[in-house]
Parts: C-alpha cells; structure tokens; sequence
C-alpha cells in the first residue's frame, strides 16, 4: 500500500467481531455494531513539541488495538476499507 499517514495520525484496519454470542445465538448484521478493535496497517513519524522535538508515537504497525466508537474517518484505499485516526483517539494495545 502506498500511502503512509502524517505527524501523529494512525491507519488502521479493523477487526470483524464473531457472528455468534457466547450462548450460540447468531447476530444478523443488521443487528451489529461496527467494533471498536483494529490492527494497525501503518503510523506516521509523530508529533511535535513547541520545540520543535519529535514525539515518536507508541504504536506501530501489526499492533491490536482498541479505540473509540466514533473515532477517526473511514478511507477506502485499495478497494479496502479503513481508518485514519489521531493517536489521542486509540484507547490501548491488546496484547
């Protein structure tokens, strides 16, 4: 893929949740929420200080991560759908 995010932003892919509960029910897809779990495709270089410093950021790329249900925008790229998220938006690394 070409394309590679900017200062602290974050492309990210997300992870489909089951299809079934725990109990065996199955869930129609009208009925799901988009999840709120992804993999990281790709991390820009970071923000920077007043300084001018870099901040590195603290995800990288095939890290599984958790993030808010309304964050970041959906890009289609590649015919793939995706999103590009600041890293203030991602809530932790499952590990």
């Amino acid at each position: 893929m070409a394309f590679t995010p900017l200062h602290d932003r974050v492309l990210v892919r997300r992870i489909e949740s089951e299809d079934k509960t725990k109990g065996g029910l199955i869930i129609p897809d009208s009925a799901k929420e988009k999840p709120a779990e992804g993999m990281v495709v790709s991390a820009g270089p970071g923000a920077r200080k007043d300084s001018g410093e870099l901040i590195a950021p603290s995800v990288k790329a095939g890290d599984k991560i958790l993030f808010g249900k309304w964050s970041g925008t959906e890009v289609k790229l590649d015919g793939e759908d995706l999103l590009i998220m600041k890293e203030s938006d991602i809530l932790g690394i499952i590990s």
